[in-house]
């Protein structure tokens, strides 16, 4: 399986430049069975301000030409997340659409980033875990902050995950913080991780980038560095099944300790 990685940068206040920025890269990726894009790349995670005049319905424009691009390539296309509005309510929110521009799930984010930031008080927290079947295996959802919670992957895990697809706006000034995490959650849950990082200065803060692939090994088997690019990597499903063969960790956690095994 083929994955696109789009690491971008957000244009500052030009919502509609960033969108065709986009657009353009997710063109750039034909060819891929997936295509991942950053958290809140519309408007920049830290452009508090912007969050309810550029939130959007899932129904909005934005889903829509997420769609319509996933059928034009033939690809499942994660569409990083971006402001949703919801009878009143906003959420950071991730929609997973396959190849037919189907939206196959909608992931709200949980946890909900504090320091030094004022999304939990403009956005409510997701309640739900996302675990679902996709035409590239099984599928669970997180976003960015979320990589500090191992609880939520363990949830995940235990509802067959195979695949952890990430999407995020990490700062430069943790990006160790970042790749620790990323290996972290793919090998203690034997899962392949994807995750998807902004780059550039928003609001004047730098973000990491360095976008990668871990396999259930813990083992960086892709990387970007800190530009902006679309990291290409080819990945086998098969890994994590060997993995989970090979050294079977998972089968002796404890029962009592463990999440309930639904999403």
């Amino acid at each position: 399986m083929k994955v696109a990685i789009i690491q971008m940068a957000s244009l500052p206040n030009d919502k509609a430049a960033t969108i065709d920025k986009a657009m353009a890269c997710i063109a750039r990726c034909r060819g891929a069975d997936l295509i991942i894009l950053p958290e809140l790349w519309p408007i920049g995670f830290m452009d508090f301000d912007r969050y309810i005049p550029d939130a959007e319905s899932e129904n909005g424009d934005l889903p829509a030409w997420l769609q319509n691009m996933a059928k034009k390539l033939d690809a499942c296309i994660h569409g990083g997340s971006f402001v949703q509005v919801d009878q009143g309510r906003y959420y950071n929110t991730s929609l997973l659409i396959d190849n037919q521009g189907t939206v196959l799930a909608s992931y709200r984010k949980i946890h909900l980033f504090g320091y030094r930031s004022r999304e939990p008080r403009i956005l409510s927290p997701g309640k739900s875990a996302v675990v679902i079947d996709t035409p590239i295996g099984r599928v669970g959802m997180a976003t960015c902050y979320d990589l500090r919670f191992p609880e939520l992957f363990r949830r995940m895990s235990a509802a067959g995950a195979q695949i952890f697809l990430i999407c995020a706006a990490w700062p430069a000034s943790r990006m160790a913080h970042w790749r620790l995490l990323n290996q972290a959650r793919a090998l203690e849950n034997q899962c392949m991780s994807i995750a998807a990082n902004a780059v550039g200065i928003c609001q004047g803060i730098a973000l990491a980038g360095n976008s990668m692939v871990v396999d259930p090994w813990g083992t960086v088997v892709a990387a970007a560095g800190d530009q902006e690019t679309i990291l290409m990597a080819d990945i086998d499903l098969a890994t994590v099944e060997n993995a989970r063969q090979t050294f079977p960790v998972l089968a002796d956690r404890v029962d009592w300790l463990n999440p309930q095994p639904h999403a």
